[in-house]
């Protein structure tokens, strides 16, 4: 399997005819801390240049601290870029390296810690792999198969069916009065899957962790991923003669931008993310991303530990205002719930090297932040996919996320085992994920909402666990029929480690 580097959330990008999919994956470890360097502790400006960074600071919420610890942020030598006080986080920029050390020692500080490894602006690889794009032949194919109905794309969705999203469509397509927000790498608002129902109000750029609402800020440039639209198409793709169908087709879609152009997702970025959709009436949040640079961020690290901190209070803020936040477990078949996993590839804007982190003190954000709705992956069988992370306790839904064709091969009219969806510039193509899957939980969720729209978040998370469709253990799992167990799934038939409560179910989100 193929990995992206740094990127949206593990996701797969496979050409059509390709036997594996490509996995599309952000993958951090935790080396040495970027900025806390020792040296000079004092406030004075700082006398050790570095390359500039982004920082994190973490103080009590509140106006006061914050105008206190802002000043003493200037004469450690940092820039405000902006302060979000209703939860205590200050985004920095500063080029002393010892910043992080000396801002810690100031009365009221929690936590602070450097945001990235790369000087700003960040350095990257480019992609690997790309989705693969229908051909005008594929579509009229699949139109001369669609039924009254059914969008022209629509046989080719295998997905919609697997978790009776086509059943729940005929009772209701979603309320447009619930809007989800897409924080990714950007959606493209002018494809005709997305336009009808896309919320250029409640979109926005957060790449510098403070918000740009100049128009069409939120879209993709065409070097940029196409990740972010294909994930909004999936979740709220209208039901309008054109191209494919959502899960939630009558719903609200906004697309909220949090990628750099090098594909990195920082933590500024997402903190002003989940604080966007906090202040903006947002439903339920699609996250299928992990935070960069760090795979897992340990907690007895004081830079990743304040990044840690600063998007669960940024998440829990979103959440307590009425927003449900669901994000991608991930694609590197890791056990969540394991004593011990190595992380090869953090920092991934660095220099990564080989370390073995406790999952259970080294986050994946916001993927195992609490609260969060975390989601596996499923293949056309119902299987869990090859590629997907799992973990008692850590999964709490699965989904369709695609697999290898010749891992789990669709029914026809359908062709690919990977999941269908809008590519920025009118056009369709497959990719597959735990990014492919979170949409489809998303969708769901938000057909809860429209169908108890006074419901708290709470209540729709234990309706989406509650509706879903119960799964045991595949035991044994041997994806490849090579006679080897791939994974081990533990729990009971209604929770365990690969399903975790189930497969989301549209149509008792939309029955009960």
């Amino acid at each position: 399997m193929t990995v992206f580097q740094p990127r949206h959330r593990r996701v797969l990008a496979v050409p059509l005819g390709m036997a594996m999919a490509t996995a599309l994956a952000f993958l951090p470890d935790v080396s040495a801390s970027a900025a806390d360097t020792g040296g000079t502790t004092s406030l004075s400006a700082a006398a050790a240049d570095g390359p500039s960074l982004s920082y994190v600071v973490n103080v009590r919420p509140g106006h006061g601290t914050s105008e206190r610890v802002q000043k003493a942020v200037e004469r450690a030598g940092g820039s405000v870029v902006i302060a979000y006080d209703e939860i205590g986080v200050i985004v920095v920029h500063s080029s002393n390296a010892d910043f992080a050390t000396a801002i810690r020692k100031v009365p009221g500080v929690d936590s602070a810690g450097a945001t990235r490894n790369a000087p700003l602006p960040a350095q990257s690889t480019t992609d690997v792999g790309t989705p693969q794009v229908l051909s005008s032949e594929q579509v009229a194919q699949a139109d001369a198969q669609a039924t009254d109905g059914q969008d022209p794309l629509e046989p080719l969705q295998w997905d919609l069916p697997a978790i009776k999203a086509d059943k729940a469509h005929e009772k209701t397509l979603g309320s447009s009065k619930v809007t989800v927000a897409v924080i990714d790498t950007g959606v493209d608002d002018t494809h005709p899957d997305i336009a009808p129902n896309f919320s250029a109000a409640q979109s926005t750029n957060c790449v510098s962790g403070k918000p740009d609402t100049t128009y069409g800020a939120w879209r993709p440039s065409a070097a940029e991923s196409p990740h972010g639209t294909h994930v909004a198409g999936e979740i709220a793709g209208a039901k309008n003669g054109i191209g494919i169908t959502g899960v939630a087709p009558g719903v609200k879609v906004a697309g909220i931008k949090v990628a750099t152009s090098q594909g990195y997702f920082y933590t500024e970025a997402v903190v002003c993310g989940f604080v966007w959709a906090a202040e903006h009436h947002i439903d339920v949040t699609n996250n299928s991303y992990y935070t960069d640079p760090w795979y897992f961020n340990c907690t007895d690290d004081p830079d990743q530990k304040a990044l840690v901190d600063a998007i669960t209070r940024a998440s829990r803020f979103a959440e307590h205002k009425g927003t449900v936040n669901v994000a991608a477990a991930g694609n590197e078949s890791y056990d969540l719930a394991a004593d011990s996993i190595t992380d090869p590839v953090s920092p991934n804007d660095g220099t990564p090297s080989d370390r073995v982190i406790d999952p259970h003190k080294c986050f994946d954000i916001p993927t195992q932040l609490p609260g969060v709705v975390t989601v596996a992956a499923t293949g056309a069988k119902g299987l869990k996919s090859s590629f997907s992370n799992y973990g008692l306790g850590v999964i709490d839904i699965a989904a369709p996320g695609g697999d290898s064709t010749a891992y789990q091969a669709p029914q026809p009219p359908a062709t690919s085992g990977l999941i269908l969806g809008p590519l920025p510039g009118g056009r369709w193509g497959y990719m597959a994920g735990t990014s492919m899957a979170t949409p489809h939980v998303v969708g769901v969720a938000a057909l809860i909402k429209s169908t108890h729209p006074h419901a708290s978040p709470a209540l729709v998370k234990a309706l989406l666990y509650a509706e879903a469709t119960a799964t045991p253990c595949t035991d044994p799992y041997d994806i490849n029929g090579d006679g080897k167990v791939d994974a081990v799934c533990e729990g009971s038939k209604n929770r365990n480690g690969f399903y975790g409560w189930g497969i989301a179910d549209a149509l008792a989100a939309v029955s009960r």
